[in-house]
């Protein structure tokens, strides 16, 4: 074999390994985009359930109006969200204030025994279910993107093509109370 052989054999095999690269980040990319259109799923389902809930507990808790003003406007905090950050955020206040409505139909049974109260809260709580394995899917995503992105000599091609490290979608650590999933009982 010539030297001239060599060299263009190690250049196709250089050629080769960074159009697998190339792949395997578009790859990876597109899982993450996949992956936060899944939580954008959960998270407008649960948008939807809420004035549900929120108008039938109204009728029997008519008084409780500063709770349902709060679980309204953090609904719409949530829904305008612009980054992760933003995001995480506001998804844990609608949580906060989900827990105070909640805490509202404790005191009145006969919301508790209402049909179509109860269809909301195991749907809510599916929905919650949902979103958190959503969360999870997305977040193993976005680590497998960053550790590639990381790692040598991947950073060569992410670099090269100017990809970019993702954000984790995190609860807010500040919030306690958003650290506990919603209470949904029964």
């Amino acid at each position: 074999m010539s030297i001239t052989n060599i060299i263009l054999i190690v250049l196709a095999l250089v050629i080769l390994w960074a159009v697998i690269s190339y792949n395997g980040f578009v790859t990876l990319v597109n899982r993450t985009k996949e992956a936060w259109a899944d939580i954008d799923v959960q998270l407008k389902r649960r948008y939807d359930l809420i004035p549900n809930l929120v108008n039938t507990v109204k009728g029997y808790a008519t008084h409780e109006s500063e709770a349902f003003e709060k679980v309204s406007q953090a609904r719409a905090a949530a829904m305008g969200a612009g980054s992760l950050a933003e995001k995480g955020v506001a998804e844990n206040n609608l949580a906060g204030a989900l827990k105070s409505v909640f805490a509202i139909s404790e005191a009145y049974p006969e919301l508790k025994a209402n049909q179509n109260f109860l269809s909301l809260q195991a749907e809510l709580s599916d929905t919650e279910n949902k979103i958190q394995a959503a969360r999870r899917f997305y977040n193993s995503n976005v680590r497998d993107l960053n550790t590639k992105i990381e790692s040598f000599p991947g950073n060569v091609i992410a670099g090269t093509f100017h990809f970019a490290k993702q954000e984790f979608f995190e609860l807010d650590e500040s919030n306690a109370a958003a650290k506990e999933p919603v209470a949904v009982s029964f």
